[in-house]
């Protein structure tokens, strides 16, 4: 004859005013039974936040003694129910449920820490980023109030304007004087067909804004110069290079040391692509990388060479986790390390590149400009030998 099946003991409810009369004598702990988005959100003070897919593995480290006394919270009284059931059957012998959750604690008029720099909207949106420990409420509200700049709105600009929008950063950028062609379709996904003979700042920001009204974008339709230069970079926190000529990215990069801006700089054609990071002083610059441009032979351009198309798409993408890094804080940027790709053989390479002590533009003897010399650049035309190709 099989066992009879032992009733479960019936979880202890409380109410939120005798939670917290408990609470306030200092002997029970409060544990949060939601998920990490939601703490973020509005918590209790004083909780300990273990979501309830993992209570039964957390709840030994957060309480060894199992006679402690503990209350259990969530948003309506539902979970903690649950995973005070869980505690139970571990052995511990004085569990609550706090019943009606956190909105009960609420309506009730009792304090809790609420965090709201983002909007409900918001928190759905960008839910699966503040599950991230890395990220979480803090961090996205930082990608919320950065600033990017990115050169070029083609093949790398493209990809890596639409993640860095999907992902929430406020300010984007956009410099490009050409327009939209048949030829580029092939690469460059913020556009399309219908958009043919617009001005591509204005295909991708129409792109951008439906993608994510958060993002608010500034469009630069025309050339980047040693006129206009510093007072385009001046105001963004990163710059991503995406340019398609050396004039271009030697002008950039001297520009970006003089005001210390990041640049996340990347290029393609056929088959292969390479991406480095540079920030002023703690790592090497371009000029560092490339003292002087290659000649013609060796870097033709994608429109005279080709390019498969999903390069772009690849080292765009690469550049765009690069700027999340910086305005995060987070991994390990790519700063003094060059990386390589080949696709046809899906391979990376990684290179070690240092400061250049005779750099003229960041190293150590370099000399100091002036600030009534800070808008003048050398003719980069002349030093590249007017060649376009990157």
């Amino acid at each position: 004859m099989a066992p009879e099946a032992t009733e479960q003991k019936a979880v202890e409810e409380i109410t939120p005013q005798e939670a917290s009369a408990e609470l306030g004598g200092g002997n029970a702990k409060l544990i949060d039974t939601r998920e990490p988005y939601e703490y973020e959100e509005s918590h209790i003070e004083g909780s300990e936040l273990i979501p309830p897919g993992v209570i039964a593995n957390r709840i030994a480290e957060s309480v060894p003694d199992k006679s402690q006394r503990i209350i259990l919270q969530c948003r309506s009284g539902a979970r903690s129910y649950d995973a005070a059931q869980v505690l139970q059957e571990l052995g511990y012998e004085d569990v609550a449920s706090m019943a009606g959750g956190i909105l009960e604690w609420e309506a009730q008029g009792l304090p809790v820490e609420s965090n709201v720099n983002l909007t409900p909207a918001q928190r759905d949106r960008y839910s699966r980023h503040i599950l991230l420990p890395e990220v979480g409420v803090e961090g996205q509200i930082k990608m919320l109030e950065a600033k990017v700049l990115l050169l070029g709105a083609g093949g790398l600009g493209a990809p890596t304007a639409l993640y860095l929008a999907a992902a929430g950063i406020g300010t984007i950028g956009l410099i490009d004087d050409d327009v939209v062609d048949a030829s580029n379709l092939q690469r460059q996904v913020i556009h399309n067909t219908k958009r043919i003979g617009e001005p591509k700042t204005a295909s991708a920001r129409q792109t951008i804004e439906e993608l994510n009204p958060d993002v608010n974008v500034v469009e630069y339709n025309f050339h980047l110069n040693a006129d206009n230069i510093l007072d385009v970079i001046k105001d963004y926190d990163v710059i991503v290079d995406g340019a398609d000529n050396f004039p271009v990215r030697y002008l950039l990069n001297d520009a970006s040391v003089r005001l210390k801006k990041p640049v996340v700089s990347a290029s393609i054609l056929s088959f292969d692509g390479q991406i480095s990071t540079f920030v002023p002083y703690e790592g090497p610059c371009y000029r560092c990388l490339y003292p002087t441009p290659p000649p013609p032979e060796l870097a033709p351009s994608c429109s005279a060479n080709g390019v498969l198309g999903v390069m772009a798409g690849q080292m765009g993408l690469l550049q765009a986790n690069e700027v999340l890094k910086l305005v995060l804080g987070i991994g390990e940027p790519l700063i003094g390390r060059l990386l390589l790709y080949d696709a046809l053989g899906t391979r990376f390479t990684e290179l070690k590149v240092r400061r250049d002590p005779e750099c003229p533009i960041c190293g150590p003897n370099a000399p100091e400009v002036p600030e009534s010399e800070m808008g003048k650049f050398p003719d980069y035309e002349a030093f590249c030998g007017g060649h376009v190709g990157s």
